[in-house]
């Protein structure tokens, strides 16, 4: 039996990849049993565990931790918490600093995963992660483009995918 989603039927969302839920379960489940079979298993790392104390990785990874928070936390209540009239390119929170702040958020929580295990199974498993992001994000684009035109052309020209800018691009 296919569960509809409870917000499929919005009209003021444009969709997703229909693979994108099944794709980021299956990698998140194969980034999480590599980084367990090399922790307990293997034994392989990135750099020597010894010459990067874990006090000094989970520090440099909390930025990462934190910052992928906020994007899910902000891009999931822009998103769901109102339901506009129609479809329209959502500006503001998070989606005025990168068009997919959701998949950022994923991606930064992965990396900040590898700082602190420095698992290099991890590592190679995200860099299969991020290229699947970026593969679903263009398809969305896509949809959105057929759907929205030139106003998510502008928006696209204006604001980066997932890279944020220090400035403001002018228009």
């Amino acid at each position: 039996m296919n569960k509809i989603k409870t917000h499929e039927h919005r009209k003021d969302l444009a969709g997703e990849h229909p693979s994108g839920d099944t794709g980021q379960i299956i990698l998140a489940i194969l980034f999480i049993a590599g980084l367990l079979i090399d922790k307990l298993i293997l034994h392989t790392s990135i750099l020597p565990p010894q010459s990067f104390p874990l006090h000094l990785r989970m520090l440099i990874s909390l930025p990462f931790f934190i910052s992928s928070l906020l994007l899910a936390r902000s891009s999931h209540k822009t998103i769901f918490a109102e339901q506009r009239k129609e479809l329209s390119v959502i500006k503001t929170g998070a989606f005025s600093i990168v068009r997919h702040p959701i998949y950022l958020s994923c991606i930064l929580l992965y990396a900040g995963l590898i700082i602190t295990s420095l698992s290099l199974i991890s590592l190679c498993i995200w860099l299969i992660i991020v290229p699947f992001y970026y593969y679903i994000s263009q398809y969305e684009e896509k949809i959105l483009i057929n759907k929205l035109g030139s106003k998510y052309k502008q928006y696209m020209d204006e604001v980066p995918m997932f890279i944020p800018r220090p400035y403001k691009k002018k228009k």
